[in-house]
Parts: C-alpha cells; sequence; structure tokens
C-alpha cells in the first residue's frame, strides 16, 4: 500500500436500490442481468451490499485483470465460494491460493495437448450419436439434450464410461438438486439458510449423497491399477515432485473433490454454452448457413474428431462470440487476503470484490454494437485479454478451458451437418439467471437437412448408425457451481 493513498471502500459510490436489511438481494434476484447492466455507468468501481454486507463491483476489464492475475492478494472466497464448498471442498477451482499451486500442478496432465486428442475422439462421437438420435420435426428440449451429450461424453472422459446406469443416475439426481438451491442461498442471509426448511432438507440430503457417490467410484479406482486412459486414471497417477513426500499425490479426499469438481463442470458449464450456440445459430439464419457449408466442406461425411479442429473457423467464432454474450461464469467474487491498494483505493483484509464476464464483455468501449450476435467479428483477431474472461484469467483461469471449446465446436459441428434449426415460438428467450446463465426451458425445432456431399453429387454419408444414449436426466434449474 502506498503512503499517497487516502481513499477508502466508503468513497466508492453505493448502487441505487438497497433496502434495508436485505440490501441489493431483491433485484439480485428478480433480474441480476439487469441489475448488473444498470451499473455498467459506473466507470471503475461501485458498491453493492448484500445483506448487511456489501461487495465491491468491478466495472472496469484492467482491474478485472490485474484481480484475477493477483491470486495471492485477490483470492477465491465470498457467497459465490462458499455456497460451492459445500458441495465439492477445496477441489481446485474453490481452493484457497495456499493450496492452489500444488492442486494445479497434479490436474494438469489429465488436460495435457495429447490427453485432449482422446478426448475430442469421445466428443464427437458422443455428439454424432446424440444428434443421430433425433427425429425429423422434433421440437427439441436443447440443455436437456445437450445435458445428454455432455454427460455422456463426460462419463467417458473421465471414468471410460464404466459407470452403472444406475449411480449415474443417482450422482445426476443429486447434482440437480443441489445446483438449483446455490444462488438462491448466496443471496440468503446466513439465520434463513440455516433453517430446516423442506428445501434445505432435500439439499443436505443431495450434497451427501452425491459426496458419497464420488468417493465411492474413488476408492474403487484406488483399487485398480490399471490405467483406463482416463482422466481419473491420470489423477490416480498424478505425482508432484515439488511437493513434500507425503504431497506428492491426491488424498483419497482431494481426489474425491477433484472427480466431483470435473464431473460437475463438465457437464453443466458446457451443455449450456451449446445450448446457446444453438440457439443463436437458429436465430441467425446466415450464420446457420454458413456454418453448415463449413461443415459440409470440412466433414465431408465423416464423423467430427480433433483432425478436423484446424479447418472449423467458423464454428470457433460462434464458440467464441457465445461465450462473450453469455458466459457461464456471469457473476464471480473474491476476498481480498490482505490489506491492499486496488485503483487508489485501500481494501481491508477480508473485503469482498464481485467480478462480472457479463457486465466486461457487453462494454460499448470494447464491443461494437456489444449486444448483437456477431462470430464476424473475431475474424482475424483474438479475444483481448481483459476484454474478454469467460474462463478467468491468471494462475486461476479454468484448467477445462479448451477441454470444454474443443467439446463445444465438435458437438455444435454435428448438430450443423445433420439439422436445420429454427425457433418455436416468436417470444424472444432469456436466460435464467442462477449461478450460471441457465439456458433451461429452451426449445428449437429440427428440420432435417437435404444436402449434397460436396464432390460427389451424393446424399450425405450417415456419420454413424446412432449407438443407444443415456436418457437425459433432467438439467435442473440450476446450473454449473464451478466459478472460474
Amino acid at each position: 500500500m502506498t503512503e499517497t493513498s487516502t481513499a477508502t471502500t466508503a468513497s466508492i459510490p453505493v448502487a441505487p436500490g438497497a433496502l434495508p436489511l436485505l440490501g441489493h438481494a431483491l433485484p439480485l434476484l428478480r433480474d441480476p442481468l439487469a441489475f448488473i447492466s444498470s451499473l455498467a455507468g459506473y466507470p471503475r468501481m461501485v458498491r453493492v451490499r448484500l445483506g448487511l454486507t456489501s461487495a465491491v463491483l468491478i466495472c472496469d476489464p484492467t482491474l478485472t485483470r490485474q484481480i484475477f492475475v493477483n491470486d495471492r492478494t485477490f483470492d477465491k472466497g465470498g457467497p459465490i465460494y462458499d455456497r460451492i464448498r459445500e458441495v465439492i471442498g477445496d477441489g481446485l477451482s474453490t481452493c484457497p491460493y495456499p493450496l492452489h499451486r500444488r492442486q494445479r500442478r497434479l490436474c494438469q496432465p489429465s488436460f495435457h495437448p495429447r490427453r485432449l486428442q482422446g478426448y475430442a475422439a469421445v466428443f464427437g462421437r458422443a455428439s454424432d450419436a446424440t444428434a443421430g438420435s433425433w427425429h425429423d420435426g422434433q421440437v427439441l428440449d436443447v440443455t436437456r439434450e445437450m445435458m445428454t451429450l455432455t454427460t455422456q461424453a463426460t462419463m467417458e472422459t473421465m471414468f471410460s464410461g464404466s459407470l452403472p446406469a444406475e449411480t449415474l443416475r443417482r450422482a445426476l439426481a443429486d447434482t440437480n438438486t443441489v445446483v438449483s438451491a446455490f444462488f438462491r442461498r448466496m443471496m440468503t442471509p446466513a439465520l434463513l439458510r440455516r433453517l430446516p426448511t423442506p428445501g434445505k432438507r432435500r439439499y443436505d440430503r443431495a450434497r451427501a449423497r452425491l459426496f458419497a457417490t464420488i468417493t465411492e467410484i474413488v476408492a474403487a479406482r484406488r483399487a485398480d491399477p490399471t490405467d483406463h486412459a482416463d482422466l481419473l486414471s491420470a489423477l490416480v497417477a498424478a505425482v508432484d515432485v515439488e511437493s513434500l513426500d507425503h504431497e506428492q499425490r491426491l488424498s483419497d479426499s482431494e481426489l474425491a473433490d477433484q472427480a466431483l469438481t470435473f464431473f460437475l463442470g463438465g457437464m453443466e458449464t458446457t451443455a449450456i454454452t451449446l445450448a446457446w450456440a444453438l440457439h443463436l445459430v437458429a436465430t441467425h439464419p446466415e450464420v446457420q448457413r454458413g456454418l453448415q457449408a463449413e461443415t459440409d466442406t470440412v466433414l465431408a461425411g465423416a464423423l467430427p474428431g480433433p483432425e478436423h479442429l484446424p479447418r472449423l473457423d467458423l464454428a470457433a467464432r460462434v464458440v467464441t462470440e457465445t461465450l462473450r454474450l453469455y458466459p457461464p461464469a456471469w457473476m464471480m467474487t473474491r476476498t481480498v487476503a490482505r490489506e491492499a491498494e486496488l485503483d487508489g483505493v485501500r481494501l481491508r483484509r477480508g473485503d469482498i470484490l464481485v467480478l462480472s464476464p457479463y457486465l466486461i464483455h457487453r462494454r460499448p468501449d470494447l464491443y461494437a454494437d456489444p449486444d448483437r450476435f456477431d462470430p464476424d467479428r473475431w475474424l482475424g483477431t483474438s479475444p483481448d485479454r481483459a476484454g474478454y474472461v469467460p474462463f478467468g484469467a491468471g494462475a486461476r483461469k479454468c484448467i477445462g478451458d479448451q477441454f470444454a471449446l474443443t467439446e463445444a465446436i465438435l458437438a455444435l459441428t454435428a448438430v450443423a451437418a445433420r439439422w436445420e434449426l429454427s425457433p418455436v415460438g416468436e417470444e424472444p428467450f432469456r436466460p435464467k439467471v442462477e449461478t450460471s446463465l441457465s439456458s433451461r426451458g429452451l426449445r428449437l425445432r429440427l428440420r432435417r437437412r437435404r444436402t449434397e456431399t460436396p464432390g460427389t453429387g451424393a446424399p450425405p454419408v450417415a456419420a454413424s448408425q446412432p449407438v443407444p444414449v443415456p436418457p437425459a436426466l433432467g438439467s435442473g434449474p440450476g446450473a454449473c457451481p464451478v466459478a472460474h
């Protein structure tokens, strides 16, 4: 802290509309995106009250990146992470700074580019199987189907597809119960959260069962020395030579936390991103036609796979633009770990900071016509490190970002290869805002494409015969609790 800094958080303006005792909880619960968007006029920071406490919302992209990068000072914490830790403990996405570097080193081999090649092949097969199970004229429950796809892919990449159907069904049902409660619990004062309401009891039971399920899976894999070439095998085998002898491997409890973190993150976040991408493509016919043309040229009737990724330029730009408009982790929190200065303001240990990729991504000074879906804004350019943060930044940037992007690009391509999508009804579809920007309730109509394979004059070759896909178990009203 410099000697010339005299401003404190009390000097930061308070957002309008705060109520006694509740603060801004009501507008955040009623229409959180409208509330966050209403604060875009504050150039640097604004204070938001959460119950009797207050937090500082960071509106500036440079300050946001500064907080992301300096994670020793601005640590994972605040109301979002307090609720998430109730379920996944101190996994990689939630652990405090002193635990993070070791965990990151131990988890990194699971996402090595060589392993991602194998994961991409799984994504291609799962995407083709899901798209091949639909029928002409079907009205698709998009989020439910994308959950089916990402569940199948996550199950195979994490557990080699070896989970019994009943175990998977129970885990997903409990996941739905847990994640649907996150946002409301985050906004509810602590005393009210402790009341033994029916919803609270359902939440506690589901949380306990989910942890028990993952613990059983980890114990079984510990007893089996075989390398199944999946993510869990990589976690079990990981060794960190920089740690003390007794810390060079993940303990059973740490393995359970990491497995639960990646299990939840691998399903829900990518499913939501895919659902929004399909919605945007369906409501922008010119983009859909371009995507279909790219798909026909690049795939030429083959299964989508890792070898196609370098040429799927438009699909990649569609996913990039989707994540700009609808970042799943639309709001994140950080805790000030030690007294610090930010933009000339003294921050005390324990102060809460709020970061919003949704707010940053729609700033008109960063993006022309920021509310417009325009994949071509990414032609010949890469996202700015400060102005585009769907996965966070710095050492705490989501370790699974390439995993998620690869799955989303290949899945979008698999759908475009078979189907033309159109909206159902004329009402615009709006996010169901909870911990993530949920696409729950989104429906699109399918029409089978009647095209020719380029250069052959023949109908497109079926990528594969549809294989059995686990029934969709519902995405629930919540969203991925793995905020980055």
